[in-house]
């Protein structure tokens, strides 16, 4: 068995201590990082090898995107795709010993206008999509894990108020198509909803929000699934809501689960 935890930290360098206290907590056997702000070289690695995670698989670029996986486990490099040719570093891929492959994604979160002709980011975020369907429809996955921060809140109640947020970027209906369809195209299944398959859920809560705990606007964009092959050993999710509340947080908070599978 092992844990995978998830978790948008929003620069890996400035928050290297909650990353090390989150280790240091909860020591998941994995833990993927998306936003970390950071080119390769420059993050922490060793802070991170210190505290008992002698693995790292990362892919970054300087003051924007980045994603990494910290393992307690052996991994290697599975490679990256550059999703709508972007040119961003929004996605790294690792291997387990036991063949299992770890995809971590950082979907772009798309701008404040959820319209491709006035706004060219919203367009980014629709073509990645599209492009992660169309190459898990030529090349279906297979004993896999996709984590990562999808910047997209799919179910009415992965959201505060689905009717004041079908506007709003990250909830709209275009958007949620998209992701679905994505999911589809792979056979992925949300294993924090095939946990947790009723009520609100949330990871992610506004920097603008002061008092977030007491308004709990909040919405799920990070997310764990799983190929549907190794689907039913998923078990044990949690969100941690709490870490939104710890010194100069990030925005996101870690979403984990476990995995019934040797390695």
């Amino acid at each position: 068995m092992f844990t995978i935890a998830t978790w948008n930290i929003n620069s890996v360098r400035l928050r290297s201590g909650l990353v090390t206290r989150l280790l240091g907590l909860e020591a998941p056997d994995i833990l993927c990082l998306q936003e970390c702000k950071s080119p390769v070289e420059k993050i922490p690695a060793q802070l991170f090898h210190d505290a008992g995670y002698r693995w790292m698989v990362a892919r970054g670029q300087r003051g924007y995107n980045g994603v990494a996986i910290l393992s307690r486990l052996p991994i290697t490099d599975a490679g990256d795709r550059d999703y709508a040719r972007l040119g961003h570093a929004r996605h790294v891929a690792a291997r387990l010993d036991n063949g299992v492959t770890i995809h971590n994604v950082y979907v772009p979160a798309g701008g404040d206008i959820p319209d491709r002709a006035v706004n060219a980011k919203f367009g980014q975020k629709l073509d990645f999509l599209t492009d992660m369907r169309d190459a898990f429809r030529a090349d279906r996955p297979e004993r896999s894990i996709l984590v990562g921060d999808l910047n997209i809140a799919p179910r009415e109640d992965d959201v505060w108020s689905h009717r004041q947020l079908l506007r709003i970027v990250s909830h709209t209906p275009v958007e949620v198509d998209h992701l679905l369809t994505a999911q589809e195209a792979g056979r992925w299944v949300d294993i924090t909803r095939q946990d947790i398959p009723e009520g609100p859920l949330f990871s992610w809560w506004s920097y603008r929000n002061r008092d977030w705990a007491a308004s709990d606007r909040g919405r799920r964009l990070d997310h764990v699934w799983a190929t549907a092959d190794i689907a039913a050993a998923g078990h044990a999710s949690r969100i941690l809501r709490p870490v939104r509340a710890w010194d100069q947080p990030s925005d996101h908070v870690p979403v984990f689960a476990s995995f019934d599978l040797a390695v």
